[in-house]
């Protein structure tokens, strides 16, 4: 969502205890979703995708006296807080446009908040334990952000306890993975043997000495 504006749906943040807001007047948020599912399936629909910065202004501008403002906003609001608006957000999927092309990536501290939301939502519906599934999350969303841990933990800003205990997880198992391609990379450079004679002396699949071999050592 448009987070650059005050008449804008603001991007997803870390969820925080609030008190209930007055309806703004006008149609229901269901109403113009149904409206907004007419207009744009792709983004509406079925299927639903990170929406773009400015979609706010996108759609006021392309649909002028379809919606008021405050019944565009409350709609957005709606939308961007649903379970299934904020699993297409922690999937790290890119932001879409309207007519559901992808423009831009979606910043890594919403992802993670997203993350961390869906985690909480599912979690108070579920007797497993599915602290499994955050840090699998986590550890592909600290990656793809291609960040440091001391970047990264700045972008998120959380001072939640169980988000910052699964991170220290999250970046632990990182370091892990990363002092074995490490040591990996200095036993295939010292062994004097073709990739695929190296991977046959250790038991390894090619494909995995591949890409351990060409991955870069993120910073710590």
């Amino acid at each position: 969502m448009n987070d650059t504006s005050s008449e804008s749906t603001p991007a997803i943040a870390e969820p925080r205890n609030q008190e209930p807001k007055a309806q703004p007047s006008g149609r229901p948020a269901h109403q113009i979703l149904e409206r907004l599912f007419q207009l744009h399936p792709k983004m509406f629909g079925a299927r639903f995708l990170p929406l773009k910065l400015g979609v706010f202004h996108d759609l006021m501008a392309l649909h002028q006296g379809e919606f008021t403002k405050d019944e565009l906003k409350a709609a957005l609001g709606v939308h961007a807080r649903s379970t299934r608006y904020l699993e297409a957000v922690a999937s790290g999927a890119k932001r879409h446009d309207l007519d559901a092309l992808p423009v831009e990536d979606v910043a890594p501290e919403h992802v993670h908040h997203a993350i961390m939301e869906v985690f909480r939502r599912r979690q108070a519906r579920s007797k497993q334990d599915l602290r499994p599934w955050l840090h699998s999350q986590l550890v592909n969303a600290i990656e793809a952000s291609g960040l440091g841990r001391e970047e990264y933990t700045q972008r998120v800003a959380t001072h939640d306890p169980t988000a910052l205990a699964a991170l220290d997880e999250a970046f632990a198992e990182l370091a892990q993975s990363a002092a074995r391609r490490e040591a990996l990379k200095r036993a295939f450079a010292a062994s004097g043997k073709s990739i695929e004679e190296f991977a046959d002396m250790y038991g390894m699949k090619l494909a995995e000495v591949r890409r351990a071999l060409s991955e870069q050592t993120k910073p710590g």
